[in-house]
């Protein structure tokens, strides 16, 4: 019996997260279509952004790399596209850039991380993110910058069911649907899916 219980509580213990442990959104978008988590699901992550991007590539067997830079870990590639030149990996937390290193960002329970490839302009400008939102059947599309602004997305189409409609900043309503709703827009990183 007291072994038993003694079993017990170890497996139990097994199952507490440990101390910084966080449940956060990740989504990982590649240069031509979503790598990772296209619905944005939660997963268990140790204490960083790092960590989401390692949990996501458990969840999704994708590959990632990390060099070891003078400035600390850098993400240099995920999946097939190493970063170079104008081009490489960076990540936002709840739509915004952190100013930091991925590992300096510590994540709490809700937080959204994505990753995403970006190609940046010759003043190190890198492309906006779409993000959607649902009310009943009506989506709102509209894009991050940098610092989290939500910003009009000019040009964003939402794609549902094997077709594409115009989007708007304040809403497209669009019936009866089948497929997941997912935005995208020329030079931004395309958005969420949603149901």
């Amino acid at each position: 019996m007291k072994r038993r219980l003694i079993a017990v509580l170890v497996a139990a213990l097994a199952f507490v997260p440990t101390a910084g442990a966080a449940r956060v959104h990740v989504r990982v978008e590649g240069e031509t279509r979503n790598i990772f988590g296209a619905t944005e699901p939660v997963l268990d992550i140790k204490v960083n952004a790092l960590d989401a991007l390692e949990a996501a590539s458990l969840a999704g067997e994708f590959y990632y790399h990390v060099a070891q830079t003078a400035f600390g870990p850098y993400v240099d590639q995920i999946g097939r596209y190493p970063a170079g030149g104008s081009n490489g990996w960076v990540f936002k937390v709840d739509g915004k850039s952190p100013p930091v290193g991925a590992d300096q960002v510590t994540l709490h329970d809700g937080d959204t991380v994505l990753w995403y490839w970006a190609t940046f302009d010759a003043n190190g400008k890198g492309p906006q993110t779409l993000a959607l939102r649902r009310k009943g059947n009506c989506y709102r599309v509209f894009a991050h910058d940098d610092n989290g602004t939500e910003l009009h997305a000019p040009g964003a189409v939402l794609h549902v069911d094997g077709r594409t409609r115009k989007a708007s900043f304040f809403g497209t309503c669009i019936g009866h649907h089948h497929s997941l709703v997912y935005s995208t827009a020329p030079g931004m990183v395309r958005s969420n899916a949603l149901a």
